[in-house]
């Protein structure tokens, strides 16, 4: 069971859940401070360095298949 907690696909479904959340306060922040930039920035580029490590999970968990 231990083994379990730090597996690929645990990894991944925490890292889908960390950038749902990040959706959720970057949509939320760019409506009630809009003004706030540099926050929605730093959001913004934690949520493409989630999306980035999802991606590189995914294709070990699925390699492409050969041509």
């Amino acid at each position: 069971m231990p083994d379990n907690l730090h597996s690929p696909q645990r990894q991944l479904i925490e890292l889908r859940m960390e950038h749902a959340d990040l959706d959720s306060v970057i949509d939320r922040l760019s409506v009630t401070q809009p003004e706030d930039d540099l926050s929605l920035r730093r959001l913004k580029k934690r949520r493409l360095m989630l999306r980035d490590q999802i991606a590189r999970l995914e294709v070990q968990l699925e390699p492409p298949e050969p041509a």
